[in-house]
């Protein structure tokens, strides 16, 4: 089973618990993108559903496969929310925001009462930030942010590139207008204390570590799709 069929795995073992009438929070990625290809097969069998994308790449998708859409101001309270992940640890706490979007997936992710995470195996890890912690900021002030970032993360023991992520020849803009900066701590040893850290900088507008957020997360490997609880790897 090759990356992808075990990305369509996950996706498929997620759709199992999607409800005709739910709210559901679609998330934004290569994984998420094979939920969304599944999602609309069943949606043209008859499948009742009112979709909230967690970008505008994926409204795109589901918009040109017949998936129903809603925005959140219109649905602001969701059943559930499916999305990928970057990294997830035993405590489902993850890394977010390889995709760019990870504003508006933690928003989405934040309204509904559940969310499952779907991954392939080499998502999961012992301790976070092997992959670079995506982190929004505002463009006003960006010098100064990436200083007080590395203030931040120096103050925790933390050190790394802080890339600002690019597109081409220029740096890479958010459905919200921001930028991002990536940052290769290599290991993240306390989530939360990092989190109050970023979030005590007025620049940073959020940052991809999602605490206590997933309930789930359906895992593929070779041998099939396994469920992690938390504090369950």
């Amino acid at each position: 089973m090759d990356a992808r069929q075990m990305k369509i795995e996950a996706a498929r073992a997620a759709l199992a618990y999607v409800e005709s009438g739910m709210r559901l929070g679609i998330g934004t990625g290569s994984t998420a993108e094979e939920f969304v290809r599944l999602l609309a097969e069943k949606v043209a069998t008859g499948l009742s559903i009112e979709g909230v994308p967690t970008s505008e790449r994926t409204a795109r998708l589901c918009n040109e496969l017949g998936v129903p859409l809603k925005s959140l101001d219109e649905l602001p309270e969701l059943d559930l929310t499916i999305d990928g992940a970057d990294e997830l640890d035993g405590a489902l706490t993850l890394i977010k925001g390889g995709g760019g979007a990870l504003l508006r997936e933690k928003i989405v992710a934040a309204s509904s009462a559940r969310m499952i995470v779907i991954a392939d195996q080499s998502k999961v890890v012992e301790t976070l930030g092997a992959f670079p912690l995506p982190i929004e900021v505002n463009p006003f002030g960006l010098v100064s942010t990436r200083i007080l970032i590395e203030r931040a993360a120096s103050r925790l023991g933390l050190s790394g590139a802080l890339d600002m992520r690019r597109s081409g020849d220029s740096l890479f803009v958010t459905d919200g207008g921001h930028y991002i900066v990536d940052a290769s701590f290599g290991r993240i040893p306390d989530a939360e204390a990092l989190s109050s850290e970023l979030y005590s900088i007025p620049g940073v507008v959020e940052h991809g570590l999602f605490i206590h957020m997933a309930t789930q997360a359906i895992i593929a490997g070779p041998a099939g799709a396994r469920t992690l609880q938390a504090n369950n790897t």
